[in-house]
């Protein structure tokens, strides 16, 4: 025999038991749409690959073929689904943590204007040419800066690729004066970093805020009180991955496998 249960009435054991959830349509995978600024480069590697091909260049053709689908590959958009709890700070690029370390805030956004002046974590996500290169803020919050700095393209998984390297810097401010900055650090083959907003812009966690070509890395600069829950080696997805919870001191950990 086959009994029926009400959703709404207590469970055996005298729990009630909780209501189902809305009903929905469900997800379906889509190839993720190409951002307006890679188009044009999509649209010259497939005029090379043509052009070749009507010359009977037939392997530089479908060289150029391959350079052509990585192109729209690497201008890749895919949506995100971001967390809502205002205390998650979303991880702003994908790819590799490669460094967390405890350092100054960078001079350029440091001071009471900025982030102040005692050390903070820094969580640093390095993105290869593979990576989607489309940045997104961390909290939601106004921006109060946004500072661009001309510099060197030596390989971003270095350190001092934080000091030397062509780089821009954005400070989010939460509606409570929390001040959150990250870093976006062009690297050996990345030639223009492209910001998507100005100062006092209001933006959402997860928000799509600049995209850096090609290949490079982001730094993450965390408040005092709060570490980092993700470890080395570990990889993020932008706008979806938290990478720590403000307020909270216990770090994370992981092993390699």
């Amino acid at each position: 025999m086959v009994m029926e249960t009400d959703v709404h009435s207590p469970a055996p054991g005298g729990a009630p038991l909780s209501s189902p959830p809305p009903p929905q349509n469900g997800v379906k995978w889509r190839f993720p749409a190409i951002h307006p600024e890679g188009r044009k480069f999509g649209a010259i590697a497939v005029a090379i690959t043509l052009l070749f091909f009507i010359l009977g260049w037939t392997v530089p053709g479908w060289l150029m073929a391959g350079i052509s689908i990585w192109v729209f590959a690497f201008f890749r958009d895919p949506v995100r689904v971001t967390s809502t709890d205002p205390d998650y700070l979303i991880a702003p690029a994908d790819g590799l943590i490669t460094l967390i370390q405890q350092v100054p805030p960078p001079r350029e956004i440091a001071g009471p204007n900025g982030l102040g002046n005692d050390p903070m974590w820094r969580v640093s996500i390095f993105m290869s040419v593979f990576d989607v290169h489309i940045n997104r803020t961390p909290i939601s919050g106004t921006v109060k800066q946004v500072v661009y700095i001309s510099g060197k393209f030596i390989n971003a998984d270095l350190d001092k690729a934080s000091e030397d390297n062509e780089r821009q810097h954005i400070v989010v401010e939460r509606g409570d004066g929390l001040r959150i900055g990250f870093t976006q650090i062009a690297g050996l083959v990345a030639r223009r970093i492209v910001p998507f907003v100005k100062p006092g812009d209001i933006v959402a966690a997860g928000q799509r805020i600049g995209l850096i070509r090609f290949g490079s890395r982001v730094d993450v600069y965390l408040p005092a009180g709060t570490l980092p829950r993700v470890a080395l080696g570990q990889r993020t997805i932008a706008g979806e991955t938290v990478i720590a919870r403000l307020g909270e001191m216990q770090a994370g950990s992981g092993v390699f496998q």
